[in-house]
């Protein structure tokens, strides 16, 4: 794939994230994309086979960019308190980049996919839900207090910092590092009380 071809791949995927995300896959049609991208319907089709195709490759791109920006760095680390802060860190800044619609898209629009892109997304948010989960059992151990199970905990977690694009306003009043740090305090706080 050439380097032109690999572009208007991208900007395809950035489009419909962003009109996934404004509208809702079902009310976004494929000439929606195509009138936006001043792109023919043929010219799509080229490039994607379907617009689940194009769904598809959001929810991996979203997948990819939570593997590559939040667990690899967060693995580097040594210990298992300082990776799960930064976890949370790392987590509520790609949750809340503006450019970034695949995040919000992969939250809201799993069930439009057919079952067999669907069973790979989840396999892939199955496996992050577990990574969560076993740095949460790292801190509980390193700390000797399992008293809040870590799947519940796991999942209360990725609860706060998903909704957040529901309500969180970035020219608010709170700011994005302190939303990070209370965000932790309230779990740290709860989990390990």
């Amino acid at each position: 794939m050439n380097q032109g071809t690999r572009e208007i791949r991208k900007q395809i995927l950035v489009t419909a994230a962003q009109l996934f995300r404004r509208s809702g896959f079902h009310a976004t049609s494929m000439n929606d994309i195509s009138a936006v991208l001043k792109l023919s319907k043929p010219g799509m089709y080229h490039h994607f086979r379907s617009k689940d195709e194009i769904l598809f490759q959001i929810m991996n791109h979203a997948m990819e960019m939570t593997e590559q920006e939040v667990v690899v760095p967060v693995q580097a680390l040594g210990n298992p308190e300082d990776k799960l802060r930064s976890l949370i860190r790392r987590h509520i800044h790609l949750a809340l980049r503006e450019q970034d619609h695949e995040i919000t898209v992969i939250l809201h629009e799993n069930h439009a996919l057919p079952a067999s892109m669907r069973k790979s997304v989840n396999a892939r948010k199955k496996k992050y839900i577990r990574f969560v989960e076993s740095l949460i059992r790292e801190v509980q151990d390193a700390k000797n207090n399992r008293r809040v199970d870590s799947k519940a905990a796991a999942f209360a977690l990725l609860g706060m910092i998903n909704w957040l694009h529901q309500w969180y306003k970035p020219g608010g009043s709170l700011k994005e590092d302190d939303l990070v740090r209370q965000f932790t305090e309230i779990f740290f706080s709860g989990a390990f009380a």
